[in-house]
């Protein structure tokens, strides 16, 4: 039998995982409601850019097809996704430039 990995109809399974931890999972429904607020300081649209740039740093391809959706349904532009991606894409290497300083200190110690 092969399983399809990365497959979106996976995101119905989040009824069976809330009916095994119902107070976890609203827990953490809530709090992904934050991307959601419409009445927050930041604007939808730029929530939504936002969440799309961390899932590409955190590689969750779930919460790409949700957040790019959400963000093109705000009125995000095809630009605007692809910059979110890019500067997400700029951070993520910087942070292995970083952590490659560290491991050339960690090289250097005796």
């Amino acid at each position: 039998m092969s399983i399809a990995y990365h497959d979106p109809s996976d995101l119905a399974r989040l009824k069976d995982m809330s009916a095994a931890a119902p107070a976890e999972f609203n827990a953490w429904l809530a709090l992904d409601q934050i991307v959601a607020r419409e009445d927050g300081a930041i604007p939808r649209k730029y929530r939504e850019l936002i969440a799309l740039a961390v899932a590409h740093t955190t590689q969750c391809v779930y919460c790409m097809d949700v957040h790019v959706a959400a963000a093109k349904r705000t009125g995000a532009s095809r630009a605007e996704v692809a910059e979110a991606i890019f500067i997400a894409a700029a951070i993520r290497a910087g942070g292995a430039a970083a952590h490659g300083g560290l491991a050339m200190k960690l090289y250097d110690r005796d």
